[in-house]
């Protein structure tokens, strides 16, 4: 097992410039292209939605820990359902900056928008990512990479899609009291990630989604973080032509437990 993690070290090591540098922009570029291919075809739904999110990265060992997420997601900002994701995982630190997470998520969504699911159905998901953390400045940076193996089960079918998934998110915040965000002080926060289907299943919708935010965060104290903020959402559905643009208040709770003997 020690060589398995001193080669996952390693390898994050030497290919994490190539990552910074390289990988981000191949798939925004990507991304965008599949969006350009299908402007002459879109039908545009809108939606308002609103997004209740707790995410926790809890310490369990100087390595080891375990992630915690729940994201209670609405139609009509409050109103009706939309989706409840539910998502865990195991994660361990290869160097102070770099994070490796392999974890579950099920997902419940429900019909909502002017092209709805004929009904609620559920997924079951299965997900790798590293999480790379730097900072230009005053600006933190964190890059996640995530590949996701999703099993759909549509309302009245008999057996699940399984599909493929790649996402990319660049995410920077900036203190706006002094160089670095402390306990008690504002900040504004900042992402953008693409979403990218492949595989066999993946039909028209290559492009998958893209979400761009904008929020305000406020520390409240060295474990908890709350974030206020606007997501646009821009999602292709499968048949290719339907692209919801969902406007979502999005309202995020950061909680991080550390479990170590020695604290």
């Amino acid at each position: 097992m020690n060589f398995i993690l001193l080669g996952l070290t390693f390898a994050c090591m030497t290919c994490k410039g190539i990552l910074y540098r390289i990988v981000p922009g191949l798939i925004l570029l990507l991304g965008w292209s599949f969006v350009a291919q299908a402007q002459s075809e879109r039908v545009k739904d809108f939606n308002h939605n609103g997004w209740y999110m707790y995410f926790g990265d809890h310490k369990l060992t100087s390595r080891w820990g375990l992630h915690t997420e729940l994201q209670w997601r609405r139609h009509n900002i409050l109103k009706d359902p939309q989706q409840l994701l539910v998502r865990t995982g195991i994660n361990y630190d290869l160097t102070p900056s770099a994070m490796f997470t392999l974890g579950y998520g099920y997902i419940e969504t429900y019909p909502y928008g002017d092209f709805p699911a004929a009904d609620t159905f559920p997924e079951h998901r299965i997900y790798q990512q590293l999480q790379l953390r730097n900072s230009i400045s005053r600006v933190g940076l964190t890059h996640r990479y995530r590949l996701e193996q999703r099993w759909i089960k549509p309302a009245g079918a008999e057996s699940s899609t399984y599909l493929n998934r790649a996402r990319y998110m660049l995410k920077a915040t900036l203190p706006l009291i002094g160089t670095s965000i402390e306990a008690g002080e504002p900040f504004l926060a900042a992402y953008d990630e693409i979403f990218i289907g492949f595989g066999h299943n993946i039909q028209r919708n290559i492009f998958d989604q893209n979400r761009a935010y904008a929020a305000m965060g406020y520390k409240i104290s060295d474990a908890a973080t709350l974030e206020l903020g606007y997501l646009n959402q821009i999602v292709q559905k499968a048949s290719g032509t339907v692209f919801e643009h969902n406007h979502t208040l999005q309202v995020s709770l950061f909680y991080n437990l550390d479990f170590r003997n020695d604290n």
